[in-house]
């Protein structure tokens, strides 16, 4: 290569690298920064007034060894993601096939469906929530209509969390609106020449829907995934703010905070964070090593490019 060439090249990378400039500031002390700092201080003993002392892996072992409330704030926070999750996705998944009709005003119903993503994790919403399921709420009332006496839902502790689910699920809009764009990516002669070999909707849809859009359900399974082992403000809102009641809201995130923030003990929070984020970790390869038996590539190939 020429000096000018070279000359060009090197221009070329300065350029490339002074566009980069404000995502790698913002990577390296907005996130990887604090994300060392946050493993050096889970390492100690650190209440925010003292200098932090050097615990090694103690943390980690009262975690496990000691620890029930660990395993309950883990245990629930599973078993929110496990309900939750499904729940949304299959809930969006119709809304989207329903509004793939080719209604009319599609942009509106879009922007309607999708307005309770934005507002959902919001601490007022929590609290209208709060409010629509509390013993004399909206939803009681509207049981009332029928002869039904129900529960106070949200003081309940075999209720609540299924209100914080109802929640979850209605924040379907980010899922929907993605899984609206999958579908208008089906080809329509598919449909068409299945219906000339006698295929109704339902095998239309298990032979041709899932299997053409199941990229875009790997990509909103992982995310949503990860979003759920990250719920806070439904239950610190809804809840007392301390997991009640009986710890029926005690979600790992709010224990997180908790130990961190209200107990003052910072080294044990953050090493509470580093064992959320290598379980997040965890669950997210699964999804990824598993997506090869059931993620289907338009182009024939699956995700290491081996033709199937």
């Amino acid at each position: 290569m020429s000096s000018l060439g070279k000359t060009a090249l090197s221009r070329q990378n300065r350029t490339a690298y002074l566009f980069l400039m404000p995502w790698l500031i913002g990577f390296f002390c907005l996130t990887l920064g604090p994300m060392l700092g946050s493993l050096y201080l889970s390492l100690t003993k650190f209440n925010l007034l003292n200098t932090p002392r050097w615990l090694g892996l103690d943390n980690y072992v009262q975690i496990f060894q000691e620890d029930d409330s660990f395993y309950h704030s883990m245990g629930l926070t599973f078993q929110f993601a496990l309900l939750s999750v499904p729940l949304r996705l299959i809930f969006a998944l119709l809304v989207a096939m329903a509004l793939n009709k080719g209604i009319r005003a599609l942009g509106v119903y879009r922007t309607v469906y999708y307005i309770p993503s934005l507002l959902g994790g919001s601490v007022a919403i929590a609290i209208v929530w709060r409010k629509i399921f509390d013993g004399d709420g909206l939803f009681n009332q509207a049981l009332s209509w029928f002869g039904i006496q129900g529960p106070a839902w949200v003081a309940h502790p075999d209720y609540i969390l299924s209100t914080i689910i109802t929640l979850s699920v209605w924040q379907f809009g980010s899922a929907m609106v993605i899984f609206l764009a999958g579908l208008k990516q089906v080809p329509a002669d598919l449909y068409e020449a299945s219906q000339v070999d006698g295929a109704g909707k339902v095998r239309q849809f298990f032979q041709i829907t899932l299997p053409l859009l199941s990229p875009v359900i790997f990509f909103n399974l992982v995310m949503s995934i990860i979003n759920s082992f990250q719920v806070f403000t439904p239950g610190f809102v809804i809840g007392d703010g301390r997991g009640g009641p009986v710890n029926s809201t005690l979600f790992y995130t709010l224990y997180l905070y908790l130990k961190g923030f209200s107990f003052f003990d910072m080294g044990y929070a953050s090493a509470l964070a580093w064992i959320m984020l290598v379980v997040i970790g965890a669950l997210t390869a699964i999804v990824f090593v598993t997506s090869k038996y059931w993620v289907f590539y338009g182009d024939g190939k699956d995700e290491e490019g081996v033709t199937g």
